[in-house]
């Protein structure tokens, strides 16, 4: 049976653990979106990972709409980007970019007043983060047929640019309510046209994004993250095993090295599981390797990965406060609890100064 502790293989990227550290978004980077050399403090002390997803990065202005987060549509973005990588896999580890286009998520502020884009002309529950505070969301505008190929290169160029920051890979970000989420959820996404109705249309986003990316980077330099769990800033879906399946043997048609599921464990005080867990169907149809993220403690992770129900867990908050992670599970040592207060704040303060365990223990 396998452990937490044994290598795994996926695509090009040999992962020395199986402990992996989920995308953050911390809001660390400037005004223009451009990385610090406060993030590459950050990963660096992190690397003990088999595999860092780095924080959601934006492909675009029109897909970022979060204050301070970062890009990789710009040279000055993609050059900030290399002192991060470099410090990173000098400390041994492996780092993929995780690409993010927020659709109606994003504010009209970030826009210079212009819409959002999205599946449809809907608008997210809740509340926007901008540099004003929190607004209300604006109506998205639905994304016109004629703006897919720009969109396609948008990802083209932003998966080129974290190959040339020397990312061993890159992430598509498809879940948690952002544009390709919007495209596949019945419940945000209305078209008429090929990209909406039948599931088969839903996911068709979805697979040319993700064939765009795999035609700059390669599959064996690509992963996916998906969310099949319920609502998610207000996207949803009537029948989601039957469209995350059908999704999960798309991209297995098109050999991506791995897949990423957001999928609640238990009573999840973050963001609950609405559904039934939905990884043993995708696991049935997915033939590459399979990573479960969200609410596992180290025993739970342990018990996954040994069942085979996933091939590692990428771990979230747990590595906010615990930058040697997993040394500790190693050695079963106890996890500290992260500040929620300084998530996203802009210093050090609850970013670069949580200590390992052995300054603690000293």
């Amino acid at each position: 049976m396998p452990t937490l502790f044994d290598p795994l293989q996926l695509g090009a990227i040999t992962a020395p653990n199986r402990i992996f550290m989920a995308p953050l978004t911390r809001a660390r980077a400037t005004r223009d979106h451009v990385p610090t050399a406060l993030q590459a403090d950050y990963y660096a002390q992190r690397a003990g990972a088999g595999l860092i997803i780095s924080e959601a990065t934006g492909i675009s202005r029109e897909g970022l709409g979060w204050p301070f987060a970062p890009g990789l549509w710009t040279p000055e973005q993609t050059e900030a980007w290399k002192p991060v990588t470099e410090a990173v896999h000098k400390a041994g580890g492996r780092i993929v970019a995780q690409l993010w286009h927020m659709g109606r998520i994003v504010h009209s502020s970030f826009l210079g007043g212009a819409q959002p884009v999205s599946a449809s002309a809907t608008t997210a529950p809740g509340q926007a983060h901008t540099y004003d505070g929190k607004q209300p969301y604006d109506e998205a505008r639905p994304l016109a047929l004629a703006e897919i190929p720009r969109l396609l290169d948008d990802y083209r160029t932003a998966a080129a640019n974290a190959i040339e920051a020397a990312f061993d890979g890159v992430q598509l970000h498809a879940a948690n309510g952002y544009l390709i989420d919007q495209f596949l959820r019945d419940n945000s996404n209305f078209r008429s046209d090929a990209y909406g109705g039948s599931i088969e249309n839903r996911i068709r986003l979805l697979d040319e994004v993700t064939r765009a990316i795999v035609d700059v980077v390669g599959a064996d330099r690509t992963g996916v993250r998906l969310s099949p769990n319920g609502d998610v800033q207000g996207a949803n879906d009537s029948n989601p095993q039957a469209l995350f399946t059908a999704a999960a043997a798309a991209l297995s048609e098109i050999g991506i090295a791995f897949l990423e599921m957001r999928e609640p464990q238990g009573d999840s005080s973050f963001r609950p599981n609405e559904v039934p867990p939905i990884a043993p169907a995708i696991r049935e149809v997915f033939d590459g390797v399979l990573v479960l993220n969200s609410d596992f403690t180290p025993e739970s992770a342990a018990q996954t990965v040994e069942s085979g129900l996933a091939d590692a867990i990428a771990f979230g908050r747990p590595f906010i406060a615990n930058p040697d992670l997993p040394a500790r599970i190693a050695h079963d040592l106890p996890l500290a609890k992260p500040e929620v207060a300084t998530f996203y704040s802009q210093g050090p303060e609850g970013y670069t100064d949580y200590p390992v365990a052995e300054t603690e223990a000293a």
